[in-house]
């Protein structure tokens, strides 16, 4: 495999020709790659546990576990792409993403289990969302438009990988077995392999070298731009966002079940916030956009607040129900972008994926334990509507915090 082409860092504000076949390809990747490592599993995890005899905690254990690795090994990972371009990461993640899968077909133990879900881990850190950001920024150069359009569009067929591949793993189940759906699924995951290689081949500036300011609200890539200070409060406070923006959706059934909706009742609900982040997403461009950075986030998490302290409250009739799952899932479909643009619209392309692999892998943690934390905290406080309430403090934390970092100002 060849390396990554570099070129002069003087070149580096100006968006490279060639990025909307990059945008093509990674919306395919990406909705492959969420679909078999991240939304087949829970499709599986039951059959899984009846055939081997697991006990399904262990096998969310596994799968917690995966989410964790895949956030610590991204901060590594961005360093990478930082340095040589996201083809030989982004190939690379994709053929140890279907050695993993092979893996997990094959295990024929709870422990092998378990160790292909850490290389599942490493391979998801290095193909789902971080990377993709990661080079679309890189290769967006200070085309602050084209670069909320690429994530953009990448994030809504990304944002497909549940509906298409949730029902394909159980069709696959029916008459393969988990096994067999998994090593199926590592066939059509092998597709991504050849297509990372092929269409990440643009010229890439080490981001690390460069020192061309942003326009607009951006802030410049000079190093001494950069506020540690500011960046340490804003991951603090994503992470804390992050965490009750995906304990809301991993919990939302519990709590409408809890509460007198039929199971088909609260699956519809869920099906409507996801209606709702797809509308999110295609909000964000052309009216967020414009925004200062903490103005827009601070805008969206307190949208997060309020959908999930009124979801605490009402979980009937039904049509109220809709309502407010539609808002809180059009919440998250904006903090999704609001992730992906938090550092750039700061600081500028600088160690842009350094940067974004921290900020992405401290949500990613945190949000690892959700559906463990949010049945505990159910079973501590008596009930799933506390455990919404805590979550909308929670996300009321992280406003606070956000607001302590200081406002970047354009150079």
């Amino acid at each position: 495999m060849t390396e990554d082409r570099l070129v002069d860092p003087g070149t580096a504000a100006r968006a490279v020709p060639g990025l909307s076949g990059v945008v093509a390809v990674l919306c395919l990747t990406e909705i492959v790659s969420w679909g078999v490592l991240f939304y087949a599993f829970p499709v599986l995890a039951s059959s899984i546990s009846t055939e081997e005899g697991w006990p399904m905690v262990w096998l969310v254990a596994a799968f917690t576990l995966a989410l964790v690795t895949s956030g610590v090994c991204g901060v590594r990972v961005g360093r990478r792409i930082d340095h040589a371009g996201p083809r030989t990461v982004m190939t690379a993640g994709s053929a140890l993403a279907v050695a993993a899968v092979l893996a997990l077909a094959a295990a024929p133990s709870l422990p092998w289990f378990f160790a292909a879900w850490v290389l599942a881990g490493a391979a998801m850190s290095a193909t789902l969302y971080a990377p993709a950001f990661a080079a679309v920024t890189g290769w967006s150069g200070d085309d602050a438009v084209r670069r909320v359009r690429s994530l953009t569009a990448i994030t809504l067929v990304a944002g497909l990988a549940s509906t298409v591949f949730a029902p394909l793993t159980a069709y696959l189940l029916s008459g393969l077995g988990w096994r067999g759906t998994y090593l199926a699924l590592a066939v059509v995951l092998l597709a991504t392999v050849p297509l990372h290689a092929w269409a990440l081949r643009l010229p890439w500036t080490s981001t690390r070298l460069r020192t061309t300011p942003t326009t607009g609200t951006d802030a410049a890539t000079h190093p001494e731009g950069f506020d540690g200070r500011a960046f340490t409060l804003l991951v603090v406070a994503m992470a804390l966002a992050g965490f009750a923006v995906y304990a809301v959706v991993i919990n939302l059934v519990p709590l409408l079940t809890g509460n007198g909706l039929t199971t088909g009742q609260a699956a519809t609900a869920l099906g409507v916030g996801g209606v709702g982040q797809v509308v999110g997403r295609l909000f964000y461009g052309p009216v967020l956009s414009a925004t200062g950075p903490t103005f827009r986030a601070v805008v969206t998490i307190v949208g997060v607040v309020v959908t999930t302290g009124a979801l605490a409250v009402w979980q009937s009739p039904f049509v109220l129900v809709c309502v407010l799952t539609f808002l809180s899932g059009t919440v998250r479909g904006i903090f999704t972008l609001i992730q992906a643009t938090a550092v750039v619209d700061r600081w500028g392309i600088g160690d842009i994926g350094h940067r974004n692999g921290i900020l992405t892998g401290a949500i990613t943690v945190v949000s690892a334990f959700a559906p463990w934390v949010g049945a505990v905290l159910a079973a501590v406080l008596g009930s799933y509507d506390a455990t919404f309430a805590l979550l909308a403090g929670l996300a009321a934390v992280s406003v606070l915090v956000l607001a302590g970092a200081r406002e970047p100002s354009p150079r």
